[in-house]
């Protein structure tokens, strides 16, 4: 039997920014993956300190960059790969009362180093924006993908990888170790996404899970290094391939596309974007969303050495390496967790 720090359950986000966290601190780990989530696969992967839609700023942005732009770099490092791509952001207004709104905004303490004072004019004949933008400063995108694929990889070539259903009858919980199949751990952590709602531990915690679905789109005439945020966002790839997206359903839970929300898309892009494209991809994923907008972290109630890391919800690059290191912070270091990220705040 294997005697192991620690398991985790899932291989997203949250739980790559897990493992960098006990990585860094020379705890041995397992982790189990099915492939069954795509939320993760499926993300945009911005980082973007600023809520666009109402010029507001993302909660605990400067904590949080500060903390996850390193661990991507230490992973580009560590695996010899390249997921973190500067990039600028243009918010795309409607008018100018959305111009004095963003000034406004770029006023205040908190958004100050991150939204642009300069106008940015549109010169992009296949895009209708006759009010201009505002730039976001400080903004970049993570390919998720990459990411995830080569982190397995890598977990693989260590031995700590395994890509099999996690069967939650075969744990055995005891006083001060749990033991799963050939493992013996101390602890173990459930980093599952939407598929939490499967574990008899944990699948009372609120977690609504959001279906989004996004396109690849390719537009040869666009030619834009920059993204584009109006009624959808625009992001540039490479190859002429854009990332379109992205649809909020809040009932359906599958991971299958719809022709509705492919429309959705399309038509939104339409009200903005001149030029032909065509749809060369259509994916879909249930983020992990919570009702308050923050994420799920904490110890069971029963168990003390059962965990949870979930609830991302749309700004998992960002939120997964700071409430990664705050569970392991409060797992080895006994430091209290947040009460806005502990899930304990829903037992009140």
């Amino acid at each position: 039997m294997k005697q192991v720090d620690y398991i985790i359950v899932g291989c997203g986000l949250a739980s790559i920014a897990l493992c960098e966290q006990l990585r860094s601190n020379n705890k041995s780990f397992i982790v189990f993956d099915d492939r069954s989530q795509q939320s993760s696969i499926v993300a945009a992967g911005l980082y973007n300190p600023v809520i666009l839609k109402r010029f507001s700023e993302v909660w605990k942005a400067k904590e949080q960059l500060d903390l996850a732009l390193p661990v991507y770099k230490k992973i580009e490092q560590d695996l010899n790969i390249k997921i973190d791509y500067k990039l600028r952001i243009l918010r795309k207004f409607s008018s100018i009362e959305e111009q004095n709104l963003w000034f406004n905004a770029s006023d205040k303490p908190k958004l100050e180093p991150y939204l642009s004072t300069q106008l940015v004019k549109n010169t992009n004949e296949f895009i209708d924006a006759p009010f201009g933008f505002g730039e976001v400063l400080h903004a970049g995108r993570i390919d998720t993908e990459k990411l995830i694929s080569s982190y397995k990889v890598f977990l693989e070539e260590s031995v700590s990888l395994m890509e099999t259903r996690f069967l939650y009858q075969n744990l055995e919980i005891r006083s001060q170790e749990i033991v799963y199949d050939d493992f013996k751990a101390k602890q173990i952590v459930f980093a599952e996404g939407f598929g939490v709602k499967n574990n008899p531990y944990f699948k009372d915690i609120p977690l609504n899970g959001t279906k989004g679905e996004v396109l690849i789109i390719k537009a040869p005439q666009l030619n834009i290094d920059y993204g584009i945020k109006s009624s959808v966002f625009i992001i540039p790839l490479e190859n002429d391939l854009y990332a379109v997206g992205a649809t909020y359903n809040w009932t359906d839970k599958s991971n299958i596309p719809t022709e509705e929300g492919k429309q959705e898309l399309v038509n939104k892009l339409k009200t903005f974007l001149k030029c032909e494209f065509e749809v060369v991809q259509h994916l879909a994923g249930i983020r992990p969303t919570v009702k308050d907008r923050r994420p799920l972290v904490g110890q069971h109630t029963e168990y003390q050495n059962l965990y949870v890391l979930n609830g991302l919800g749309t700004r998992g690059v960002m939120i997964a390496p700071y409430v990664a290191k705050k569970l392991y912070d409060f797992i080895e270091n006994s430091e209290p967790l947040d009460s806005e990220i502990n899930i304990s705040r829903f037992n009140q």
